[in-house]
């Protein structure tokens, strides 16, 4: 299919609140001359507000012209607005005459909105793969992609790690919206005959909230749980997290206090004072252990599976033999 550029004809604000992943934001009206065109259309009615609108954008139509040509290499385009209205014709009259190629979205962002919200309630053959703070389970999860399996990396869109130290390294989380979108588009993408890989996750990965339909997914469907020896998650979370500054891990441990407890907390930050972060990770996966534990009492024992990395085991093989255990899985009727 050919891939034809998105562009977003919405103000920036509207744009940055969430837009259709790959479109490029090309305003016909920035938020202020947005917000004037409204107070016009309120106090004076359409007709007022069109022509406030054609005073404001007209001169804007040379701008807008180069900013297509210099901002994309095909000429052809589809443009969208709201609801595929009058920003959606007005833009598209102008790129025509630049000599664009122009379709508009049938029904703008709002019918895209719609369409989203209905892919997360198609049915999936669902796997999840848990294990402890430190066991891999995204690393595992690239492998079984390298072997053909379908994987959506929840992390990877929220960009986020999941533990209240999730965000360190990370890009600045996408908006709620714009979050549902990407992993609505990823659940498309995949076929609903084959496997689909989850990873284990908490209702928030950051602030990002994993949409209701699929996280009830995520806790009723069955689980491979991966098993890695004590010092192998603790080297883990030493190599994710151990290069950080000392006063931002201090920063980030007191954000979870209330969870921690003070005596907990207190030994937390005074090991990292002493720079005996081996002992600070230990103190984290005793507070996170006890958490993931108790989520897998809230599941159907029938439905977790459990596999250990065998000693001396790469992550690769290991992942292999993640697959074949998947294939001996049955999957309840949605």
């Amino acid at each position: 299919m050919k891939n034809i550029p998105l562009i977003d004809a919405r103000s920036p604000s509207e744009y940055a609140h969430s837009h259709i992943p790959g479109a490029i934001n090309i305003p016909l009206l920035d938020d202020e001359h947005r917000k004037i065109i409204g107070t016009t259309y309120k106090q004076q009615g359409r007709e007022a507000a069109v022509l406030k609108g054609f005073d404001l954008v007209g001169p804007k139509f040379g701008d807008i012209a180069r900013a297509a040509k210099s901002q994309l290499d095909s000429r052809e385009v589809k443009v969208y607005c709201w609801r595929g209205g009058m920003r959606s014709h007005i833009l598209s009259w102008v790129l025509e005459l630049s000599g664009f190629k122009v379709t508009i979205l049938k029904g703008g962002y709002k019918a895209y909105r719609n369409k989203m919200l209905a892919a997360c309630k198609e049915p999936r053959k669902v796997i999840v793969l848990g294990g402890r703070t430190g066991s891999g389970k995204t690393e595992l999860l690239k492998h079984l992609a390298a072997l053909g399996e379908q994987v959506i990396d929840l992390e990877s869109l929220a960009h986020h790690k999941g533990s209240a130290f999730g965000a360190l390294g990370e890009l600045p989380q996408p908006r709620y919206e714009y979050f549902e979108n990407q992993l609505a588009e990823a659940w498309l993408q995949c076929s609903a005959d084959k496997v689909l890989w989850l990873e284990n996750e908490s209702r928030l990965i950051g602030q990002v909230k994993i949409p209701d339909i699929i996280y009830d997914r995520i806790r009723k469907s069955p689980m491979i749980e991966v098993v890695l020896p004590h010092d192998m998650r603790v080297e883990r979370i030493m190599n994710d997290y151990g290069k950080f500054p000392k006063d931002v891990l201090i920063q980030t441990t007191e954000k979870i206090k209330k969870r921690l407890g003070g005596l907990r907390l207190t030994e937390s930050i005074k090991a990292l004072e002493e720079d005996r972060r081996i002992d600070w990770v230990n103190f984290m996966l005793e507070y996170y252990d006890k958490m993931y534990d108790y989520g897998n009492t809230l599941r159907k024992p029938e439905d977790c599976h459990s596999l250990a990395i065998q000693p001396g085991e790469n992550f690769i093989d290991f992942a292999r033999r993640i697959q074949q255990l998947s294939a001996q899985i049955t999957f309840h009727h949605e």
